[in-house]
């Protein structure tokens, strides 16, 4: 994943979009396992071309890999598609190859590399298609993520039609062989020395039609619904982490399987706490007389309140380490971070006339009146005149 996506393909960084594709189909027919059998090499070359066309074809994702480079690939999901099209995860280098060759075969109709050469069996094809992969970003407070939640979705998917029951056609009718392709779902077009095997526009590979659409779907066999899902959020979660539900993604076209879908959590932002990985981080303001005489002072945490003590002479920026009162750890359950409490000196604003008073006896008694900085900063502003 390290390669540079366009040295792959061999253009500028400024390709336009149609050079990407031309670079690609060139690079993809070099490399195609089918016309290096055995060479893993061009194999593993296959794949990254085509990782690499994924990428700069779509205006998005190209924009994406110019700001961040591969990297941003490499974990999480974008989009509203969280399969292996987004950041995350990459289609199939063949299923590439395939939708690019079927996007410029021509003809209303598409191929693959099989049937380009001449390849290719004679049977009916399947238009059953997978459901796609569904996303949806989940909002959760930090006490949630720390304790674990369990959380009601709504979102709207494909589902499959009641009426027909996904296969498209109205109760009662059938499906009929498409004349045009014989049902074979696909025909066969010369095109000079070639000759090339398509889908059929007619049927669009199924090998058959539908005589009397569903009423309620249109012919489609699905419908869009809302949904409702639960989802179970375990303890130690943290922004970015993606949980799978399996098969509640939209339903497939004719038969095919529902996606997956996955639930993205992003923890919102917290009035007392900053989190870094596991450990919990606040400030807590002490008077300045708690900071000079010592005691004990209440700090919050994800338990409840818990007494810290203060030494005294304490200083104001001093970072105490309370062991294991941070947040939980996702893949241990016995783990748990720390939380780590900064101690800010809180100076008044405004004195009475007794406080002012009582000030300035302590200022003379300690000598601060003569000098007012510390006296080991006093010895390196000597040192430094010196």
């Amino acid at each position: 994943m390290s390669e540079d996506f366009y040295k792959l393909l061999d253009v500028e960084r400024g390709a336009s979009a149609e050079e990407i594709k031309k670079a690609y189909r060139k690079q993809a027919m070099k490399y195609h396992p089918d016309r290096n059998p055995g060479d893993k090499s061009a194999e593993e070359m296959f794949k990254k071309v085509s990782r690499a066309y994924e990428v700069l074809s779509d205006t998005q994702k190209r924009a994406t890999y110019d700001q961040f480079g591969a990297a941003a690939f490499e974990a999480g999901a974008g989009g509203h598609h969280a399969g292996g099209g987004g950041p995350g995860g990459f289609h199939d280098p063949r299923d590439i190859f395939e939708q690019f060759f079927r996007g410029s075969g021509g003809g209303g109709g598409g191929f693959s590399f099989e049937d380009f050469f001449g390849g290719g069996g004679g049977g009916a094809a399947s238009d059953s298609q997978h459901g796609d992969d569904l996303r949806f970003d989940l909002k959760i407070t930090l006490e949630e993520a720390a304790k674990g939640v369990e959380k009601q979705i709504n979102y709207r998917r494909h589902a499959s039609c009641s009426n027909c029951h996904g296969s498209g056609a109205e109760p009662g009718s059938k499906r009929k062989t498409c004349t045009s392709c014989g049902g074979k779902g696909q025909v066969v077009r010369s095109n000079g020395f070639f000759s090339i095997r398509q889908p059929c526009p007619t049927c669009g590979g199924a090998g058959s039609i539908i005589e009397n659409p569903c009423k309620k779907c249109g012919g489609e066999g699905r419908i869009v619904e809302h949904h409702t899902v639960t989802v179970n959020i375990p303890p130690g979660v943290d922004t970015g982490v993606r949980l799978r539900s399996s098969g509640n993604g939209s339903a497939g076209v004719n038969g095919g399987g529902n996606g997956d879908l996955y639930v993205i959590i992003h923890v919102a932002d917290h009035d007392l706490y900053e989190r870094q990985g596991d450990d919990l981080f606040c400030t807590v303001p002490i008077k300045f007389t708690l900071a000079a005489l010592g005691g004990s002072v209440e700090v919050p945490t994800l338990d409840g309140r818990a007494a810290l003590k203060i030494p005294t002479g304490t200083a104001s920026g001093t970072t105490f380490r309370l062991r294991e009162k941070g947040m939980p750890n996702l893949r241990n359950s016995a783990g748990r971070g720390d939380l780590m409490v900064r101690i800010e000196i809180d100076v008044p604003k405004k004195l009475t006339v007794e406080q002012r008073a009582k000030l300035e006896e302590f200022a003379r008694a300690s000598g601060d009146d003569l000098n007012p900085v510390s006296e080991s900063w006093a010895e390196k502003f000597r040192k430094f005149f010196s």
